[in-house]
């Protein structure tokens, strides 16, 4: 029994140092055209260990529909045999939606949630209220210009520059 599992601690060994950006760089066009037949977006692609055990984390969104259980099966059976090929040691594979009160984590996401309702945090207040944080609308993201926002407040459109934003979540009116 203890050379079982001997052996296991030693396969983990000889992963441990892989290299996680190679292996991103082959999952994230498999995750895509995967997501594409299936007319989801991948929001987030995240490897990582936690208690000595590896997960892919994959957050899919719809601008058309809700996830459903369903849609998340749906890619998991899919690549299923393509990620055991991939990743050579045991992980979890976790398919979710990226939920109401996200926290958007990349230039990307202000694109992909497009039209949805943020709550957003700033260093320097903008408009004439000064406000550092509020719920806006996304109207558009430019990765030199920054966020189009629209302020319910004064029911105007606003740029706000990158660097003005210290965090911007999903909001749901709901929670």
């Amino acid at each position: 029994m203890g050379m079982k599992h001997e052996k296991k601690s030693q396969d983990e060994k000889q992963y441990e140092h892989f290299n996680k950006r190679e292996l991103l760089e082959k999952l994230v066009p498999l995750v895509e055209n995967t997501a594409m037949r299936f007319n989801v977006i991948p929001v987030e692609i995240d490897f990582s260990r936690e208690n000595h055990r590896w997960f892919l984390r994959i957050f899919i969104y719809s601008k058309e529909r809700n996830i459903t259980l369903d849609d998340c099966e749906n890619m998991s059976r899919s690549l299923g045999d393509f990620l055991d090929d991939l990743i050579p040691f045991k992980f979890n594979l976790e398919i979710s939606s990226p939920g109401v009160e996200r926290k958007l984590k990349s230039e990307k996401e202000y694109l992909i949630f497009q039209g949805k309702d943020i709550y957003i945090k700033l260093k320097n207040g903008i408009d004439e209220t000064y406000e550092k944080q509020f719920v806006c609308k996304i109207v558009d993201y430019d990765t030199e210009r920054g966020l189009t926002a629209f302020l319910y407040g004064s029911k105007k459109e606003v740029l706000i520059p990158k660097e003005n934003i210290i965090y911007a979540r999903l909001y749901s009116p709901d929670i």
